[in-house]
């Protein structure tokens, strides 16, 4: 019932918004660094990305074939193919405008399959927090229950000893009476009296 409410920081918020922009961006920077380092033209360093591209795919479709498929291996796979075709691309072109066509369109399409998980990651969110408040509700209810069943059973042994307490105060101011007969009472039909009270009397 008493759960720590906890506030999200904002970064913890805007990261995963932020993760593919700065994925694609991050791989656009290496490339043009690895172009002015002696990439740009170079067939050697295309051919190696193009291999380490294909590579990538070829253990993406694997991976994802049959029913032990994984999707998350997929998935990573073809990611890190994508990236690697991107880093070559990038690191061959002359100039930026290519580059920066390909990170548009990579940073486009990382958004695209991103948002499809956020979407089951929100859904499922708010299906627990629904669960939980669910919970909370069924327990505070029960709880309630409990509260007004022993508030009940207080009150009624409460009422129990008031009605005792006052039975014994009448009996004990009855037998304070002056002129008081049980025995006259009894002979009349009454209800018999305790033997304490005949005593007294």
């Amino acid at each position: 019932m008493n759960e720590q409410i906890v506030a999200r920081h904002w970064l913890a918020i805007i990261a995963p918004k932020a993760a593919p922009a700065l994925a694609t961006s991050t791989v656009l920077i290496l490339a043009r660094i690895w172009n002015a380092n002696g990439a740009q033209h170079s067939i050697g360093n295309a051919a190696l990305m193009t291999a380490l591209s294909l590579g990538a795919a070829a253990a993406g479709a694997c991976a994802s074939i049959g029913r032990a498929g994984d999707p998350v291996i997929a998935g990573t796979a073809f990611a890190a193919s994508g990236a690697l075709a991107f880093a070559g691309v990038a690191g061959y072109a002359d100039g930026l405008p290519l580059p920066l066509l390909l990170w548009s369109v990579a940073t486009a399409g990382a958004y695209g399959l991103a948002a499809r998980y956020w979407r089951t990651d929100r859904r499922e969110r708010v299906a627990y927090e629904r669960h939980v408040s669910d919970r909370r509700e069924e327990r505070a209810h029960v709880e309630r229950v409990e509260t007004i069943r022993g508030t009940t059973q207080i009150e009624v042994a409460r009422t129990g000893a008031a009605y005792a307490e006052s039975l014994a105060a009448a009996l004990t101011a009855r037998a304070a009476l002056p002129g008081f007969n049980p025995v006259a009472l009894e002979r009349a039909g009454l209800p018999e009296l305790p033997a304490s009270h005949r005593d007294a009397a």
